[in-house]
């Protein structure tokens, strides 16, 4: 995987975080204490943040670092687990679980550069 294409995965997943977080671009970039035209160009690829943007990110959004940082690694069986996770969730309601498979594949294929979700996968996004 090129660094570029590491860089805008990067990017999708921290977008789509702040989508489900109903967070505007605006209300993220003050969030982490960075310029909005910054954060733009994070999310789309064209500049890396530091570890401490990145760090302060994850902060705002209310996740782990570890979940915005791209790896090279496909645990297929690790993957599997999460699908059946989401799906299995009694708090969840359908349209959740359905919403949350679809942000799910839509990063998985991100960080396999591909940018569609896996159209081989026997547990779509569809799938309650």
């Amino acid at each position: 995987m090129s660094r570029e294409s590491t860089r805008i995965s990067l990017g999708e997943m921290i977008r789509r975080q702040r989508q489900i977080g109903e967070l505007s671009m605006r209300q993220l970039s003050e969030m982490v204490g960075i310029s909005n035209p910054y954060l733009s160009q994070i999310e789309n690829g064209l500049r890396a943040p530091s570890q401490h943007v990145l760090r302060n990110i994850a902060s705002s959004l209310g996740i782990p670092v570890e979940d915005l940082s791209p790896d090279d690694r496909h645990d297929d069986e690790g993957m599997a687990r999460t699908r059946a996770a989401i799906k299995d969730d009694p708090v969840l309601s359908a349209a959740q679980r359905r919403a949350l498979l679809v942000v799910y594949e839509s990063m998985i294929a991100a960080r396999r550069g591909t940018g569609l979700p896996d159209e081989e996968s026997p547990e779509g996004p569809a799938a309650d």
